[in-house]
């Protein structure tokens, strides 16, 4: 099975070179492993990081678009079966890689998401740990589901199911959406427990409280619309 491990790029330029150490370290047994960066319009110098970095494939986008943009872009550019998505802030492990393909590899899950609040973490702030566990809820009402951490950047599905769902999201709002859009497909997510070091906004945490009402608004869009 061929994995591919999409790191969207914004900012990042202390940390993108560790992670995509930490990620060519990984190996796990049954699969093959591609590495695609997109470079989200970068303004601190992790573009001249980005273009250094070998073995891996790349995206540059000339100027800032969003998660939701970077990541469609690097689905568009995959090769693998499988979508893996890891964040460049080193707020997740690529250690966990194999606890979150064990299920597929397995064939008991078609799309795994981790869960910040079942493995151990550093303890989150309360106002993010409130507005995820919220959003989860949220998510679980309209959609009939379980899941304990929707917005969780750990995120594992099938090349071709991303295709077609037809994401459109640009920003954080990808999260809510594929998410919304997979259990629309009667797709039932496997959560696995991950860690989680989450980071100060004065190291560079991007995520802000409009991003949660956004998210909501994007569940009850998507719970609407056909």
């Amino acid at each position: 099975m061929k994995v591919s491990i999409i790191i969207p790029v914004y900012n990042e330029k202390a940390t993108v070179k560790e992670i995509v150490s930490r990620v060519k370290k990984q190996k796990i047994r049954g699969t093959v492993k591609e590495i695609i960066i997109i470079d989200d319009g970068s303004t601190d110098g992790s573009t001249k990081i980005i273009q250094k970095i070998k073995g891996v494939k790349k995206v540059l986008f000339p100027k800032n678009r969003g998660k939701g943009a970077a990541v469609r872009a690097g689905i568009k550019k995959a090769a693998g079966e499988y979508i893996l998505i890891q964040d460049a802030d080193l707020e997740y492990d690529p250690a966990d890689y194999k606890i979150l393909l064990a299920p597929i590899i397995k064939g008991k899950a078609k799309v795994v998401y981790g869960s910040r609040f079942l493995g151990p973490h550093k303890n989150m702030f309360f106002w993010h740990a409130l507005a995820n566990q919220f959003l989860s809820f949220v998510t679980n009402i309209l959609y009939n589901t379980t899941l304990s951490d929707m917005e969780v950047g750990y995120k594992v599905f099938p090349r071709k199911l991303a295709l077609d769902l037809n994401l459109s999201a640009n920003g954080f709002a990808f999260e809510p959406e594929i998410t919304a859009k997979i259990l629309k497909e009667g797709v039932r997510i496997f959560e696995v427990p991950t860690t989680y070091c989450g980071r100060e906004y004065s190291e560079g945490k991007k995520i802000k409280a409009r991003d949660a009402l956004i998210a909501l608004f994007t569940l009850i869009k998507y719970r609407i619309v056909d």
